[in-house]
């Protein structure tokens, strides 16, 4: 589609439709905070499901059309290379509040169950990928799996705000899920998710978009897919949870924020079973490069620091960000460094 334009034409497109997904992003995010209320979820539910899940859709048609061309290391790398780089956007959010470290004030265990969980998805890649590459109409089981343990982590986030059995212990700097009165004002609950909708349209058609002039970057300058994908699509399909995750905070929904980011990162993995079945030649835990999977692991590690942070609730740390953010910026910038001039 984009074959006759030239590369900085090209360029140009892909930057446009990486500033539509971030101005939609603000707007979706303010969004999702008034049905949080509305629809009782609460914040780091709402966070996950409305914010995760349709913030993620750029990035999901991102790699099931590279899936479906036959590029399996651009769908594998911008689906997990993503979950990096919008954990490190959590260290950003924590910079903006300045009143206390955001995994001190924003802690909730629906948050902690559902990093728990995304560690646990990431692993099912890798294992996949390491077993005989049975599939059943060219569908690997792995896939099934990452659908179901998704669910499951949603029901369980769901369950432990309704009935939690652990608390995290309240502080000045605590920040509770409290309704807003306000909420209940203006245009209905059906309008407001009519409006939603609008705007995930909207980004998936630009999600759609850098799909296409990413493989045109990819094949003309010559990078490789593992770093197109890693670095550039992923980064620029994850502008919706930057946006939505600084302008959650400055809205006072910290839950949401962190939440947001988790929950997007879940539905990331989900990018995988979506790519398997638009990847027609086989299982693509087998077809991808060992660089690509790189990003499961670096996903792993920046999640597994991010819980600890929500663990251990650090009111105050380095920079006045917690030392948690601190190490999660670090190793992505180390991630990045690796893919780029080692792998």
């Amino acid at each position: 589609m984009f074959s006759e334009f030239t590369l900085p034409a090209v360029v140009l497109v892909f930057a446009l439709a990486g500033l539509a997904i971030a101005v939609v992003g603000t707007r979706m995010a303010n969004l999702a905070d008034v049905l949080a209320d509305r629809t009782g979820l609460g914040e780091a539910v709402a966070g996950a499901v409305l914010l995760g899940a349709t913030t993620s859709i750029s990035g999901s048609i991102t790699s099931i059309t590279a899936a479906a061309g036959g590029n399996v290391d651009l769908a594998y790398s911008n689906s997990l290379g993503g979950i990096a780089v919008q954990t490190a956007f959590l260290a950003i959010a924590d910079i903006v509040h300045r009143r206390a470290n955001l995994e001190h004030a924003a802690a909730s265990v629906e948050n902690i169950t559902q990093g728990v969980m995304l560690i646990l998805l990431l692993t099912v890649p890798l294992i996949a990928s390491m077993l005989p590459q049975v599939t059943v109409w060219g569908v690997h089981p792995a896939s099934i799996v990452l659908i179901v343990l998704y669910v499951m982590g949603v029901r369980l986030a769901k369950l432990d705000r309704d009935k939690p059995m652990w608390m995290p212990q309240e502080t000045a700097e605590t920040r509770l899920d409290v309704p807003d009165p306000a909420s209940g004002w203006g245009p209905s609950t059906a309008g407001l998710f009519a409006r939603f909708a609008v705007y995930v349209a909207i980004v998936g058609v630009a999600g759609w978009v850098i799909a296409l002039t990413g493989l045109e970057i990819a094949a003309r300058t010559g990078i490789a897919q593992s770093v197109v994908g890693g670095l550039m699509t992923a980064t620029v399909t994850s502008l919706p949870e930057l946006v939505t995750t600084i302008a959650a905070v400055r809205r006072g929904a910290l839950q949401m924020a962190v939440g947001g980011i988790i929950g997007g990162n879940t539905f990331d993995v989900l990018f995988l079973s979506a790519s398997d079945v638009a990847y027609r030649d086989g299982s693509l835990y087998d077809a991808i490069d060992p660089a690509s999977r790189f990003w499961a692991v670096a996903g792993i590690v920046v999640t597994a620091i991010l819980v600890l942070g929500l663990i251990r609730r650090e009111e105050r740390g380095p920079a006045n960000i917690g030392l948690e953010s601190l190490m999660i910026l670090v190793v992505y910038a180390a991630s990045v460094g690796v893919t780029a001039f080692v792998l």
